[in-house]
């Protein structure tokens, strides 16, 4: 009796802790929503774990073309289990109107899960119908280059923020991304932030779930009013499709194919910033800003100096115009400025601070006061001027002569003023006397004839031994130029060791290292580099074709686990093939 109640205990206990291990997921998926009477519809059932008896909805109002295709994906990333099952099927549909994709059932431990409706609207005709089997119609269907823009509409001289994004969905990956056309911006002034590392993350197309990979960040201020055109951005990439067919073992064989894809080619409408209201300094700031004017010293002796700041700081363009400057009294001998800045520029725009620092010396005892600077700029937000005006300063200087003294003649009066005399105020006399011989040396075999008549020979001589140490000097940089990259692969093969549970870092570290591997043999630079020529290099230092095509499959593992994490890897099969790969070049590359 009591073995019995603690079994039901137990079983009690594992329904209540089975969420925590794993929620069951089991939805459908479709092409698209809307589709034309002479298109066809893709529907996909996936779920998370695997299950049995499942039941398709009836499909009413559609014709079934082909499924179900069945499609298993397991993977292991970073010690995290993920499973995949999917059902196909391919439709058209029998008639206009709105249409139900009605609940699929499946059995998953024992459990009955059920899809959630999905309602079609099915068009008239269209002109050009698409076929959901052709590889060109999936990759367009799948894969979007996409300019998120902050503004349209923006004032001179406002930022604007411009997101490169690139949405892609199953059943495709993507890979060797490059770029064909950069815009220029030419009527901006432009900053492209920096990304250190590109990742694959969750993202929304449309309204429906994609993968995505932002590819630039940019920050524009237009410099023009009026209609701006933003140059396209186009890129060329690698699109890996699954196909029909599959090899000996049972895994789904995939066609590449590759894709152009292009984002941009829009237009801005700058507004120009409003006349009315507009200060008459205003210099051209637009965004949030505060001034300020600083003094290191307000009490200092004659002839010492002194430094006042003129100082903006905010958000906006603090690049893009100039500071107020400075005014003093004639008595006070000014600098001209030195300009510093201390800016960042990251999404919202530029961010930081800007001065003009001044040196002040002045000349002569008494209070002098700094007259307040005023500082106009545009805020955006609230569409209107702002002016920002300096507290009035005053500097006390002491302990010097006093201006507009009467000329000091003699020595008792200029004691009894005190009076500083500048060392530059006289010239002393020379004490060194420099002589010459009246009667010159005859140039005839002397010390100046001989060396005329020997430099022509020991220049030759030393053109020879410095032209040797410039051969000796160069071979030694190449090897040892050599030797570091060879240093360098082989850190980036040990990084890559220690990232084996870390499928992102530690193909990124591999592929670093195969390519500074390549520059230190075939001598390459990063831009060179390009698997046809790296084919071509290693065939024409008599490299096995195997070993080549084995380094550049390598390449391409690392470049497929990078943007596209889905694909099942063996980072340690990986890693394995690239120390044998090096070793096997080692020997083969003369």
């Amino acid at each position: 009796m009591k073995r019995t109640s603690f079994l039901w205990v137990l079983i009690l206990c594992l329904g209540f802790l089975r969420p925590l291990f794993g929620q069951v997921t089991f939805e459908t998926q479709v092409s698209k929503k809307s589709l034309g009477l002479n298109e066809r519809l893709r529907v996909d059932f996936v779920m998370n774990q695997n299950g049995d008896n499942f039941n398709p909805p009836s499909f009413e109002g559609f014709h079934v073309v082909s499924g179900p295709q069945q499609a298993v994906s397991r993977s292991w990333i970073n010690g995290v289990r993920s499973f995949s099952k999917k059902y196909t099927y391919f439709l058209t549909p029998k008639q206009k109107g709105k249409k139900t994709i009605a609940q699929a059932t499946v059995t998953i431990e024992g459990e009955v899960y059920k899809t959630t409706p999905v309602e079609i609207t099915v068009t008239a005709a269209v002109a050009r119908p698409n076929d959901p089997n052709n590889v060109d119609y999936l990759a367009d269907e799948n894969l979007h280059l996409v300019a998120e823009i902050s503004n349209y509409g923006p004032y001179l001289n406002e930022a604007i923020t411009i997101l490169y994004k690139i949405y892609f969905r199953n059943p495709i990956s993507i890979s060797n991304v490059q770029e064909l056309e950069s815009p220029e911006f030419s009527d901006f002034w432009s900053h492209q932030i920096t990304i250190s590392q590109r990742t694959v993350g969750n993202g929304t197309y449309k309204s429906e779930p994609y993968k995505e990979v932002v590819w630039r960040k940019v920050v524009l201020y237009p410099q023009k009013t009026g209609t701006l055109e933003l140059e396209p951005l186009t890129l060329s990439l690698n699109v890996d499709i699954p196909s029909n067919r599959r090899d000996l073992f049972g895994n789904r064989l995939s066609k590449q194919i590759q894709k152009t894809i292009t984002a941009g080619g829009v237009n801005i409408n700058v507004k120009p910033l409003p006349l009315q209201g507009q200060p008459r300094n205003f210099s051209g700031a637009v965004g949030q800003f505060d001034f300020d004017v600083i003094l290191s010293k307000q009490t200092l002796k004659a002839t010492e100096s002194f430094q006042a700041k003129v100082k903006v700081r905010g958000n906006g363009n603090l690049k893009l115009f100039d500071l107020p400057k400075i005014t003093v009294p004639n008595t006070l001998e000014l600098y001209e400025p030195e300009h510093s800045e201390q800016v960042k520029t990251t999404l919202k725009g530029m961010q930081g601070s800007i001065e003009d620092s001044y040196t002040i010396v002045p000349q002569y005892q008494g209070k002098y006061p700094i007259s307040p600077l005023s500082f106009s700029y545009f805020d955006p937000k609230r569409k209107t001027y702002r002016t920002l005006q300096s507290q009035k300063l005053i500097v006390d200087v002491f302990d010097g002569p006093v201006a507009g003294n009467p000329a000091i003649t003699n020595s008792a009066q200029m004691q009894q003023q005190n009076y500083v005399t500048p060392e530059s105020a006289f010239r002393f006399i020379s004490l060194d006397t420099s002589l010459d011989w009246i009667e010159q040396e005859s140039f005839w075999k002397s010390n100046g004839y001989w060396g005329m008549a020997l430099s022509p020979f020991l220049t030759l001589l030393l053109l020879f031994f410095v032209r040797k140490q410039n051969r000796k000097n160069a071979h030694d940089e190449q090897q040892i130029k050599q030797r570091a990259a060879n240093r360098l692969a082989r850190k980036y093969l040990s990084s890559a060791k220690a990232q084996l549970n870390n499928q992102a870092a530690f193909y990124e570290a591999l592929e670093r290292a195969l390519h500074n591997y390549l520059k230190a043999k075939l001598s390459l630079e990063t831009q060179e580099f390009s698997k046809s020529k790296i084919k071509m290099l290693l065939a024409s230092r008599q490299v096995s074709q195997n070993a080549a095509a084995a380094f550049v499959e390598l390449l391409e593992n690392c470049e497929k686990a990078r943007y596209a994490p889905g694909t099942t890897v063996n980072m340690t099969a990986d890693y394995q093939n690239a120390s044998s790969i090096i070793a096997i070049l080692d020997k083969e590359l003369k």
